[in-house]
């Protein structure tokens, strides 16, 4: 990234994390930054770049010698680092007043094939100044082609470890998506997003998988909960979505408000897989849901299990012609044989017609984009493998255009 590149960058930074500040809660803006819409500061001279490189003995990679030449420092680099050095304040991270890291994450038990922590803290090159327990590092021995170092992001409190970049650009984007994911600022990220998130359920609708579930998931690291609900549905069909905390999958639903789909779609697959796995019994988010959740939500949750108990309770597969078309062929494995090979026929059999009656589906509302219901449905559950549910996405419904 250059600097022609990196400044609109910074400046529509600068501009909404201006619009999302809460002055309750955050550190007061500078003066400056207000006036000029700017976190950042004047951009450094190549004279200044050349001194810091002589200091370090090290030409540094180009995303950050770019940057530094648009501003010699930056305030506010997410929502846990204050302060960005300019060409002044880099350092080595072994030099500098935060050396303890080294020592923190340096273990003598280190696994074969495992990174070692405390050897590239050892040699990192320090970017921030302040922060909340947390820094952000280059490694100058792990260079790709482009001349780009490695880039680190490390708190004491993630849990995680250091969080590994391929640049001091990738690591400033990451940085930008956590700000937007915490923060939801107005602005033309979050429009940007909102909009690629409506395009991406068309074209899921139409029977693309591959390219809407990479937009989703970008999305979803900026916060946008609709491309994370949108997500999990496809990831169910694929049988991936287990990856996805279920406190994560319970606030995509309610939190923004879309209960009408939690009740007839989410909620039965949690019940079924509080059940056979894989959390265990019993689901704790579905637990703090029945205990704390909204009103209407623990209402939803004490219906859902007082019909399990009910005998022969059916599962609501959706709209009348899809149910009805599902059922067909939930009858004809109620009856199959015993024999494994018979029963493997059998559902090959109706694979045909039950990948066929999904074109019959409607979606409940706009934020529904597959039937998730179906694996809740232990006779489903097993018809239904991963290539399969990939196909069933492939299959144009409810009114989304055929792709092409």
């Amino acid at each position: 990234m250059d600097r022609e590149q990196w400044r609109p960058f910074l400046k529509r930074w600068s501009e909404e994390w201006i619009a999302g500040h809460d002055p309750e809660r955050d550190h007061p803006l500078d003066e400056e930054v207000v006036r000029d819409g700017w976190l950042g500061f004047a951009p450094a001279s190549d004279a200044d770049v050349a001194a810091a490189e002589a200091r370090l003995g090290r030409r540094l990679p180009p995303s950050l010698r770019e940057f530094l030449l648009v501003t010699d420092g930056w305030r506010d680099a997410g929502p846990f680092v204050y302060r960005l050095a300019g060409t002044r304040g880099l350092d080595w991270l072994a030099d500098s007043d935060e050396a303890w890291w080294i020592d923190a994450y340096s273990w003598d038990d280190v696994e074969e094939g495992e990174p070692d922590v405390g050897a590239v803290l050892a040699r990192s090159l320090r970017l921030s100044l302040e922060g909340d327990a947390c820094v952000m590092l280059l490694d100058p021995e792990d260079v790709d082609e482009r001349g780009e170092w490695a880039a680190y992001w490390l708190s004491s409190w993630s849990g995680t470890g250091p969080e590994r970049h391929d640049s001091f650009h990738s690591l400033m984007r990451g940085q930008f998506a956590s700000f937007h994911a915490l923060r939801q600022p107005p602005g033309t990220t979050r429009d940007h997003w909102d909009a690629r998130v409506e395009e991406a359920r068309g074209a899921a609708l139409g029977g693309a998988v591959d390219e809407p579930l990479a937009v989703l998931a970008e999305a979803a690291e900026y916060g946008r909960r609709r491309a994370q609900l949108l997500r999990f549905q496809l990831l169910v069909l694929l049988g991936d979505w287990h990856t996805l905390s279920p406190y994560t999958l319970i606030s995509s639903y309610v939190d923004a408000g879309n209960e009408p789909l939690f009740g007839p779609e989410l909620l039965p697959l949690l019940f079924t897989e509080n059940a056979r796995g894989p959390w265990g019994r019993p689901n704790p988010a579905l637990t703090s849901l029945e205990e704390s959740g909204p009103e209407s939500v623990r209402a939803l949750v004490a219906d859902h299990r007082r019909r399990l108990r009910e005998p022969g309770f059916p599962f609501p597969y959706g709209n009348p012609e899809f149910d009805a078309a599902v059922r067909r062929v939930t009858a004809r494995l109620a009856d199959a044989p015993e024999d494994e090979e018979a029963r493997r026929r059998l559902e090959d059999t109706l694979w045909p017609e039950l990948k066929d009656a999904l074109r019959r589906w409607r979606p409940l509302n706009d934020d529904h984009l597959a039937p998730v219901v179906l694996l809740a449905d232990p006779v489903l559950a097993g018809l239904i493998t991963p290539e399969r549910g990939r196909e069933l996405l492939t299959v144009p419904r409810g009114g989304g255009r055929a792709k092409g």
